[in-house]
């Protein structure tokens, strides 16, 4: 019975609105947000030019992953529920979880960035912002 659960969700997590890398950038130059939901620390090294970080974890160790509680609190306070956000991480795992929770949530435009920070670098061809200077 388990297993067929984990099947349904794994179903619904590929189901979930997506972004190609490739459209990011002229997305953002209209009225969509980029949601970077890695650590801290990471968004801190290099991100998008205009992402917003909410992490989706505190902490992500060998032994495991803390999640953060607020996690939904916390984009509700930056963003509406009717605004368009594109949700990366580093390479589209943890931000498909992300944007699984918004939906459920109730944020009603959230499109998952396919294959993260690392599709969106390599489709701009650019290094990351934080090593632009």
């Amino acid at each position: 019975m388990a297993s067929a659960a984990m099947s349904s969700d794994k179903k619904e997590l590929e189901a979930l609105p997506t972004v190609d890398a490739g459209e990011v950038r002229e997305l953002m130059s209209s009225s969509h947000h980029y949601l970077d939901v890695r650590l801290g620390k990471d968004f801190d090294k290099a991100h998008a030019d205009g992402a917003r970080n909410i992490s989706y974890y505190l902490s992500v160790t060998p032994s495991g992953k803390e999640k953060n509680p607020h996690f939904v609190d916390e984009v509700a306070e930056l963003f509406g529920k009717d605004e368009h956000l594109i949700v990366g991480c580093n390479t589209g795992v943890r931000s498909r979880l992300a944007t699984k929770d918004l939906l459920d949530a109730g944020f009603k435009n959230v499109r998952n960035l396919q294959g993260g920070y690392q599709s969106f670098l390599q489709s701009e061809n650019q290094q990351p912002a934080a090593l632009q200077q």
